[in-house]
């Protein structure tokens, strides 16, 4: 679905620039850190698979919770940005890992596994790099994010020119990654949400920041028909007249959904099969109410 060559090259030319457009970066590597304080224990050995340009790397670095950091982005351009940030940096695809199995205690990423072709795989292949008892965590846009962009570019496309074709990425939503983190084999796995809006003075200012994020649609086929000033016209009044708060400003919903898995231990709790309780909910209920 997605060309990883286009998509590197778009990461290529946001690096640079990056830290004018990584909010939402910044946003979810406080997150990060904060999950990981809630863990009670240190990674001696870490991977960071993040997007961006080394805001993650520093943030997990920072937090103490980690010894050597190793940081794999797909852009070598960001790859090189990650360098001050990490104890070791390469360029690399989440597709395709260049790691042994069973090497890291914790594997983080930051907004990328949106774009993976293949993302049962790549999710299997994060799961394999860990040691047993390894911990993931990561975060991916999800199936609401630009909800509003989505509806408005139909909309104007539909009326110019009496169709219209997909222009922004298909999204996973929560329960796909739930179900997913199980088929890959984690153990004890946990997806939830966190739903943000941002607010701009236009749908042109949305626009370029996701050029600036490095978020532009990157499809393996395109109908070769590019957007033309006059549909981009039209979307921009359609977005303002549905999707505008009292002020004239228009909003952009962002979905982050959030991951956390175990490599699977022999010693790791495991949840008792379906009608093997040997006691009832009405015995319990009786038992707490006779108190």
């Amino acid at each position: 679905m997605f060309d990883r060559s286009r998509l590197r090259k778009r990461r290529d030319r946001a690096a640079d620039g990056f830290e004018g457009f990584d909010f939402l970066h910044r946003r979810a590597a406080g997150e990060l850190v904060e999950r990981l304080e809630d863990v009670s224990r240190t990674f001696p050995l870490a991977l960071d698979l993040s997007s961006g340009a080394g805001g993650s790397a520093a943030a997990i670095r920072e937090s103490g919770k980690v010894g050597h950091l190793v940081a794999m982005a797909l852009s070598p351009v960001a790859a090189e940005r990650f360098r001050s940030a990490s104890n070791t940096a390469l360029a690399g695809d989440v597709e395709v890992m260049p790691f042994r199995d069973d090497v890291f205690d914790l594997a983080v990423s930051l907004l990328d596994l949106h774009w993976a072709n293949d993302l049962p795989g790549a999710l299997i292949q994060i799961r394999q790099c860990l040691k047993p008892d390894g911990l993931f965590l990561g975060a991916l846009l999800g199936a609401g994010t630009l909800s509003e962009l989505r509806q408005s570019l139909l909309a104007a496309e539909a009326e110019v020119t009496g169709g219209a074709s997909a222009r922004i990425s298909p999204l996973p939503g929560l329960q796909d990654m739930a179900g997913l983190l199980q088929r890959a084999g984690f153990a004890l796995p946990v997806a939830d949400i966190d739903h943000v809006t941002v607010r701009y003075d236009s749908a042109f200012e949305l626009l370029s920041d996701l050029k600036g994020m490095g978020e532009r649609a990157a499809f393996a086929e395109t109908t070769g028909r590019g957007l033309s000033p006059r549909i981009l016209r039209r979307m921009a009044e359609i977005y303002a007249e549905r999707f505008s708060d009292p002020d004239g400003r228009v909003r952009a919903t962002f979905e982050m959904i959030w991951l956390s898995g175990w490599a699977p231990a022999p010693h790791q709790p495991i949840p008792l099969k379906p009608g093997s309780g040997r006691v009832s909910l009405a015995d319990a209920v009786k038992s707490s109410g006779s108190r």
